[in-house]
């Protein structure tokens, strides 16, 4: 009968062979990726040439200077103020109805064309010019929707 195994011996590679099978390996990396490795070259040869490299360099070794520098612009009270306006904007735009504010952006883009219109024909509107347009039910409908955007607005600038 055969004695069993109690131990088992890995085998141990120097330091020159560990060094061969990871060239090894890169090599065998380099042949599978040929075009990729050859249009990066390219590619980082294009940025030398043009000086994009360089400033990419200079851009990394000076990286506290120009931290600093963005931190110090984007705390700046402008920059905080868009900031605080813009999210603003986006919660109320979250409460908006899309289709609603879609029907109200076709419906301004459309009264813009005939407000442009209007100019081309250079008419004077006298106050019974506008009396008899009340009577159009497109105008009224504009006008109360405005009066009722108003009413909305004044109310909500009367909230604390």
């Amino acid at each position: 009968m055969a004695k069993p195994i109690t131990n088992v011996v890995k085998p141990i590679m120097s330091e020159k062979e560990k060094q061969q099978q990871s060239l090894d390996h890169v090599v065998q990396d380099l042949a599978q990726n040929a075009d990729g490795i050859r249009e990066t070259i390219q590619l980082l040869q294009e940025l030398h040439e043009s000086g994009v490299l360089e400033g990419l360099n200079s851009l990394l070794k000076a990286k506290e200077d120009v931290a600093k520098i963005a931190v110090g612009q984007m705390t700046r009270p402008p920059v905080t103020n868009a900031i605080n306006n813009a999210v603003a904007a986006a919660g109320v735009l979250t409460e908006l109805d899309p289709q609603m504010t879609k029907k109200l952006t076709r419906s301004v883009a459309n009264g813009l064309q005939k407000a442009e219109e209007g100019l081309q024909a250079d008419t004077k509107v006298g106050i019974l010019d506008i009396m008899k347009a009340l009577k159009d039910p497109d105008i009224n409908r504009a006008v109360g929707f405005g009066l009722n955007l108003l009413k909305g607005v004044g109310e909500g600038l009367k909230e604390k």
